[in-house]
């Protein structure tokens, strides 16, 4: 394992900015730390991850130790000597906070009313630098979107940080001016209308139900999961950063990654993690996390280069492969999102794991990582980061909570508050999934009618239903039976034909079963198998968890619930 890179910077403590310590015990633990440097904090790095959270954990660890051992309780910066510094606090005003913004030495947030210098703690902010997006300003609109914040520890730890307060001449009703607080969000674009909306900021939206029933997913129409922002992106300017195990790095500009390598186009379904969610929540217990119901997943024609090729130019030796260092391709965004696969999928020759910039044959959409994103077919669409600006090969997994501590399943019998977080892996390979989109009624009244039914061998009134089949890892889907009776009995439906690309079947599979109306019970029930004959299980308890991840038991619809008369 590459030697850890956690530190803590030589910061020393400046005798003449001296802290007010409310309670402080015994000894002063400031006059011990006053002439001393805190680089005499020492981190022992801890290998593996049942152990450690790398960077994340041990950040965080040592933030608050220091935070701490420096501010048992909360500290401010001693206001001049005409004030009584124990009862009235340092104000500033929000120039001077603006003064210390991204790229100031000392880098200042606000939060509420009060003033935090945090330029020791982004080190090890479990977030990484996405917290220099708030430096020089207001925090709050950041706050909230990470559910992480809402602990306690997390507060204590920004106190021990406070310097004072915002002078009450730039509040008004005691806050920091909407004005004066920067919107994240504001480069969102707009989105079709049409999508199934779940949370604006950040926006998440499932495709609709009609648009299922396309094998290309219509352009607007694809799913939208978005964990935090749009950034600010511009394709002449976007770079992506190739890092070796050595630290060696190699930059490519989007113009370099097309006149350099081969193209190359797939057809890719891309599923989040909680789609069905909603179904689990319904069929078992409550769930965690957005409640999906059966559109949080769609198809698209993928155009890029092959991830493998620009590794191989950026100095990786594939042929010395398997190497102890390296086992991991780590990915980040442009807004900080980050994930990993394994080095196997990212190389193999059958993998298809590419660099992406057009969807459909049209530049990639805002939403959906333009100017430059990762597709990895056939894994779960977490891993395939958008607006991705670093590439990093590592003996280890990327250490974002995405990947240590979010899109990973645990037992029925385990809560959130149980979940042992290291010792499940994060998932990549979706299992075989399937649902029901479309339930339609057919009448013999129309001579178009009579005709669909006669192809079906069917003289009377009909009932068609349709939906998508898909497996992860590339497997092909060679079956899916649909029953009328609750799973008694079972039929199978036609698998439709589609134009896939790819070395390996990456899309879902459309099905379509018709059956006379009178056939037709209370509801309708499908399941999938794939190559590997791999099925899906019957009841929702048996695969509960409490993030509600993977839902993947049979899908049931009532009769009447989706039912349209066709035209």
């Amino acid at each position: 394992m590459q030697a850890a890179r956690h530190t803590v910077r030589n910061h020393a403590v400046k005798p003449t900015s001296r802290l007010v310590l409310p309670r402080c015990p015994g000894r002063s633990i400031y006059q011990n730390l006053q002439s001393r440097s805190l680089s005499s904090v020492k981190i022992y790095p801890v290998k593996g991850w049942s152990q450690s959270l790398g960077r994340v954990a041990i950040g965080v660890v040592v933030s608050y130790a220091v935070g701490r051992l420096l501010f048992p309780s909360v500290a401010h910066a001693e206001a001049p000597s005409d004030r009584n510094s124990a009862s009235e606090p340092t104000l500033f005003r929000l120039d001077d906070v603006r003064k210390h913004g991204r790229d100031a030495a000392r880098k200042w947030i606000t939060k509420g009313n009060k003033v935090y210098d945090i330029t020791d703690w982004i080190p090890g902010h479990p977030g990484g630098e996405v917290i220099l997006r708030a430096v020089g300003g207001s925090v709050d609109q950041y706050w909230n979107i990470f559910t992480i914040h809402n602990k306690q520890e997390v507060y204590d730890i920004l106190e021990s940080y406070c310097i004072g307060q915002v002078d009450p001449r730039d509040l008004v009703n005691g806050k920091v001016p909407v004005e004066q607080i920067d919107d994240p969000f504001k480069n969102d674009p707009k989105r079709n209308r049409e999508l199934v909306v779940h949370s604006s900021r950040p926006f998440n939206a499932e495709t609709p139900e009609d648009a299922l029933n396309s094998f290309i997913t219509p352009d607007g129409l694809f799913y939208v999961r978005q964990h935090m922002w749009v950034p600010e992106v511009d394709e002449a300017h976007h770079k992506i950063v190739i890092e070796l195990p050595d630290g060696e790095e190699k930059e490519y500009s989007l113009q370099e990654l097309k006149a350099k390598f081969k193209e190359v186009t797939i057809t890719a379904t891309l599923q989040c993690s909680g789609n069905r969610r909603k179904h689990m929540t319904d069929e078992a217990h409550s769930t965690v996390g957005i409640q999906w119901n059966a559109g949080a997943i769609s198809n698209a024609e993928w155009t890029g280069v092959r991830l493998s090729d620009v590794l191989k130019d950026a100095g990786l030796q594939i042929e010395h492969l398997p190497a102890e260092n390296i086992k991991h391709v780590q990915f980040t965004g442009a807004e900080a999102y980050g994930a990993s696969i394994p080095i196997e999928k990212a190389i193999d020759q059958f993998g298809d794991v590419l660099l992406v910039y057009a969807m459909n044959s049209k530049p990639l959409a805002l939403d959906h990582g333009y100017p430059l994103r990762l597709i990895a077919p056939g894994n779960v669409a977490a891993r395939s980061v958008k607006w991705i600006t670093r590439v990093r090969l590592s003996d280890e997994e990327s250490t974002s909570q995405w990947q240590r501590r979010d899109y990973k399943c645990f037992g029925p019998n385990i809560t959130s508050k149980a979940a042992d977080w290291d010792s499940a892996p994060a998932i990549q390979e979706t299992p075989v999934q399937s649902a029901i989109t479309s339930v339609r009624d057919i009448s013999l009244h129309s001579d178009r009618n009579r005709k669909l039914l006669a192809q079906h061998g069917l003289e009377e009134d009909a009932v068609i239903v349709e939906g998508y089949s898909y497996a992860g890892g590339g497997r092909r889907i060679i079956r899916v039976d649909v029953s009328a009776d609750e799973g008694k009995t079972w039929h199978q439906a036609n698998l439709l034909a589609d134009q896939s690309k790819g070395a390996k079947k990456w899309t879902w599979t459309r099905w379509r079963w018709v059956l006379p109306k009178q056939q037709a019970g209370s509801d309708f029930v499908v399941k999938a198998v794939d190559e590997a004959y791999n099925t899906q299980t019957g009841e929702y308890e048996a695969n509960y968890n409490f993030r509600g991840n993977l839902t993947s038991s049979w899908h049931r619809v009532e009769y009447g619930s989706k039912t349209r008369k066709a035209d």
